[in-house]
């Protein structure tokens, strides 16, 4: 009988995420991104859904393989109610579909799945600017936080998040659903958010204002060596940092954000270099959780499985 989430993230040592998925699609199936939501549409699309199946089974092989609980998410992070609503598909049920297509895969297997919510800020993930207060992130991501519940994931992610006050907002909608949920920051090299704000400020800000706390906090899409100056900063070694801060979802490029956000091309670097880098971060600071973004595929995945296995 496989555990809940929340159980498996207490009793295990190490789970694995889910690699990259938009850079993939458009560089190995020439499948561009909707303008409004993203990958969320591709669902609907008989030949993109085959597309996004089998990356998602590459992922779950590599868990299966390796005997590691793999942490998978809807491809919803941009599937808000505006922009759905500016869609071509404002009819569909988006998030429930979305998160049927996922438990639909991981009947199908025998590794260790578990489907979480994938949601993130309004705004430009990569920008500090027109992002949302707490009262206004809360109200708008809220609809999103309770559609995901009555589809019954298995956890909520909020995925590179920039600011503090709209990761608060956000935060304290997703504890209301009574879903075990992760706080992912959009960080420098600094060791601060995009609005200034240090990892150690940030994880004491949200879990002052909540009262179910984030089962912990992550980064995702930055590379591991921006990861590891960042928690090396004088302000954030701290014991809520390290007691609070347990993974990554790599990209394989150490540009900035601003850098990324600004990039016409795919940065990337193999699968070894990214594992010592990845292994580099677990040694050092007892991370628990990782994954790929930007740049990465099943052999990135499968090096780091493979290393820390």
């Amino acid at each position: 009988m496989i555990m809940n989430f929340e159980d498996i993230f207490n009793k295990d040592e190490l789970i694995l995420m889910e690699g990259g998925l938009g850079e993939r699609l458009k560089r190995e199936y020439n499948i561009q991104k909707d303008n409004n939501i993203s990958l969320a549409g591709h669902i609907y699309d008989e030949n993109k859904r085959q597309a996004l199946t089998e990356l998602f089974k590459q992922y779950f092989t590599v868990a299966k393989k390796y005997d590691m609980p793999i942490m998978v998410t809807t491809p919803t992070r941009r599937a808000n109610k505006e922009r759905i609503y500016c869609s071509i598909f404002k009819e569909s049920n988006v998030i429930e579909d979305n998160v049927r297509f996922l438990k639909q895969l991981k009947e199908e297997t025998t590794a260790k799945v578990y489907v979480g919510g994938l949601m993130g800020c309004k705004g430009d993930a990569y920008s500090k600017d027109e992002h949302l207060s707490i009262e206004s992130a809360f109200e708008f991501h809220a609809w999103q936080t309770d559609l995901f519940k009555k589809a019954n994931v298995d956890f909520l992610y909020a995925a590179i998040m920039p600011t503090l006050p709209e990761a608060i907002g956000m935060a304290k909608a997703m504890e209301l659903t009574g879903l075990p949920y992760i706080i992912s920051f959009m960080i420098k090299k600094d060791g601060k958010l995009l609005d200034g704000t240090t990892i150690n400020d940030a994880i004491v800000a949200i879990d002052k204002y909540t009262t179910r706390k984030p089962l912990c906090y992550m980064t995702n899409c930055v590379h591991p060596k921006v990861l590891n100056s960042a928690l090396s900063q004088e302000y954030n070694e701290t014991s809520v940092v390290k007691e609070r801060f347990k993974g990554i979802q790599a990209n394989t490029s150490e540009l900035s954000p601003e850098e990324l956000d600004n990039c016409a091309e795919l940065k990337t670097s193999d699968s070894i270099r990214l594992a010592n880098d990845m292994i580099n971060l677990y040694n050092k600071f007892n991370l628990k959780i990782f994954g790929g973004c930007c740049g990465t595929d099943n052999t990135h995945i499968e090096e780091i499985a493979k290393r820390l296995n």
